[in-house]
């Protein structure tokens, strides 16, 4: 127990928090000791603050119960208490970059779920399979802030999750133009079908700034340390527009994706390519890889939310009824958890990785 290292969990009282907080009981590298919220939450232990709003299927972990929730902005009193933490902070976008960095600057590395640092241009934003080299960029951002451990680093949008790792492994064939539609769990929006019942039975075809990320994040991703700028430099292509749906799903988010290539694979070569896909925390076995991480599914009616969101432990991704477009090249269906593989397990996943390439160590 005592060689783990001590979490911190800041909002942890929102469904990305819970989120954490449930995904990080009995890991084996991180235990979570600290807890912090809204002055509302604080001086409450966590089971009193969240009392009637755990979001949750499963259980409230015991071990959290009795913590006693901190106040997230008593910056130094929280942060003397850990290793690192996680944010799932519910501010505005540029008290959430000051937050961050006041964090980093006490040398408490900062692993965020929020989005407001991921276009500050030497803070890595990073899916593991794909982009772990952007971690060299942090080197960059120690200078800026003036520490010797402590950093932001970000994991990008959930909606991006079901069909970037896909692109990805189809590097080699050149895409080069991409349309994708994302149908969107309302867990997205830190709801339950309880708390927004305007959703049941219905679609909203707008989700504010989403579609935007889903088009720039993975050029981002896909981009480069630039040694000279001292920055993340996003790439060029491939060229994506996107369209973003609210649907009455409460966690998954599927992609109907059309993509043109630059060469000509047939239908059994990206399917390999699929199948064969794996990255550093595969090869390191870090706790929360999973084993395959994306899975091609034969039949025609999947990936199916019910059947598939949960596709290694929620941090898979699954892809369907791939075949020829009549206008693109070639056409798919992608399915991600949004609040595992594209929240709080994403987080945990960069954690792990920045722990294995020593940028995470015990304070």
């Amino acid at each position: 127990m005592s060689e783990r290292l001590k979490v911190g969990i800041l909002g942890g009282t929102g469904m990305v928090g819970q989120r954490f907080i449930s995904l990080l009981e009995n890991h084996p590298w991180f235990e979570v000791t600290t807890i912090a919220a809204s002055p509302r939450s604080a001086g409450r232990t966590y089971e009193e603050a969240v009392r009637g709003r755990w979001k949750l299927d499963k259980p409230m972990p015991e071990g959290v119960k009795d913590i006693v929730v901190m106040d997230v902005n008593q910056v130094e009193e929280v942060a003397s208490k850990v290793d690192f933490v996680f944010s799932a902070v519910d501010m505005t976008k540029d008290e959430i970059k000051r937050i961050e960095e006041e964090y980093a600057k006490t040398e408490t590395p900062v692993v965020s779920n929020n989005s407001a640092h991921r276009w500050t241009p030497d803070v890595p934003m990073v899916v593991p399979e794909i982009n772990p080299e952007h971690m060299e960029v942090i080197k960059y951002q120690k200078e800026r802030l003036g520490t010797k451990r402590g950093f932001v680093a970000v994991k990008p949008n959930c909606s991006i999750q079901s069909y970037a790792p896909v692109l990805t492994a189809w590097k080699e064939f050149e895409p080069y133009e991409v349309v994708a539609t994302t149908y969107q769990a309302i867990s997205g929006a830190g709801k339950t079908f309880k708390e927004w019942p305007e959703m049941i039975e219905n679609i909203i075809p707008y989700i504010g700034g989403e579609e935007e990320k889903s088009e720039k994040e993975p050029l981002r991703i896909w981009g480069h340390v630039d040694d000279e700028k001292k920055q993340i430099v996003p790439a060029e292509s491939p060229k994506i527009t996107c369209q973003c749906i609210r649907v009455p799903v409460l966690n998954g988010h599927t992609a109907a994706v059309f993509v043109k290539f630059k060469k000509n694979p047939t239908k059994e070569m990206l399917i390999e390519a699929l199948r064969n896909f794996k990255g550093v925390p595969q090869e390191l076995q870090l706790p929360s890889a999973p084993k395959n991480f994306i899975q091609y599914l034969e039949e025609d009616n999947r990936p199916q939310v019910k059947m598939d969101v949960n596709y290694e432990n929620g941090m898979g991704v699954s892809v369907g009824r791939l075949r020829e477009d009549s206008i693109y090249d070639w056409k798919f269906i992608g399915l991600s958890h949004n609040t595992v593989r594209g929240a709080a397990g994403g987080a945990v996943l960069c954690a792990e990785l920045l722990k294995a390439q020593g940028y995470i160590t015990k304070k």
